[in-house]
């Protein structure tokens, strides 16, 4: 399975693009500003978007991508999320004022767009992958997701903050990547908890719930760094030994994984 980082950015700045993955060409996690950086032909292969919580920096893309392929789709894009997400993007966004309802475009009864509702636990199995729905504690409803693959799940947090639930789960599986969120530095370490975000003294929290013997060769992706603190974290999690710890990756758009 290949896992291309698209946007990992917890806000925009030059060559810094919001959260989106895309996995195997045919499936989005989240849609964030990274989803601009593909190609038309690229963006038309997209047969399925898992989507995390409605925040902006997760779902930017995801209207203006429905309308760059609306011409050329020959089925309807199907966006998975928690029902409060689609609520959000419905009565937000998807209202006919901020941006056409393309749930019913170009008729209700063939769409270029179709809402498919989840919950937490849910095993959703699309594209030739499983996809299970996994706990987040954030601001909003939200959720994490794992992807199967041959190596082992690729594991993705979502926006969060303290989760003993997800680390319960997550340590019955077999991993073999994990993106975990690290949005703040630890100046801002207020900032975080308000927000339900992590800092490094947060990530370092939530690393400790994890079982490194059930997931040997584990890889470790730092994602949704802040881009004005991004070397300040950086430093923050090197001056704390977590990197070594951890065998930590700083992921970057462009980046391509092959997962088995």
């Amino acid at each position: 399975m290949q896992v291309q980082v698209l946007g990992c950015s917890g806000a925009i700045a030059q060559q810094a693009r919001t959260t989106s993955f895309l996995i195997d060409g045919h499936i989005l996690v989240d849609a964030g500003t990274g989803v601009g950086d593909l190609s038309v032909d690229a963006m038309l292969q997209i047969e399925h978007v898992f989507l995390t919580h409605a925040h902006l920096d997760h779902i930017a893309a995801l209207p203006l991508m429905i309308d760059t392929v609306a011409g050329g789709l020959t089925r309807p894009v199907v966006v998975h999320a928690l029902p409060e997400t689609i609520d959000a993007l419905r009565r937000h966004i998807f209202n006919g004022t901020i941006w056409p309802d393309f749930s019913v475009i170009p008729s209700p009864a063939d769409p270029f767009l179709v809402f498919a509702p989840l919950q937490v636990g849910e095993v959703v199995e699309v594209s030739g992958h499983r996809v299970e729905v996994l706990p987040a504690a954030h601001t909003v409803p939200a959720v994490g997701y794992a992807v199967d693959t041959p190596a082992g799940q690729w594991v993705f947090t979502g926006d969060t903050c303290s989760n003993p639930a997800f680390w319960r789960r997550v340590n019955e599986m077999r991993m073999a990547m994990l993106v975990i969120e690290t949005a703040f530095s630890e100046r801002e370490f207020d900032l975080a908890l308000r927000s339900q975000h992590l800092c490094p003294s947060l990530l370092e929290e939530e690393l400790r719930h994890l079982d490194l013997t059930r997931h040997p060769g584990l890889r470790i992706g730092i994602t949704h760094t802040k881009p004005i603190e991004k070397g300040l974290i950086e430093a923050e999690v090197a001056q704390m030994g977590l990197d070594r710890a951890f065998g930590l990756i700083w992921l970057e758009a462009g980046q391509v994984f092959e997962l088995g």
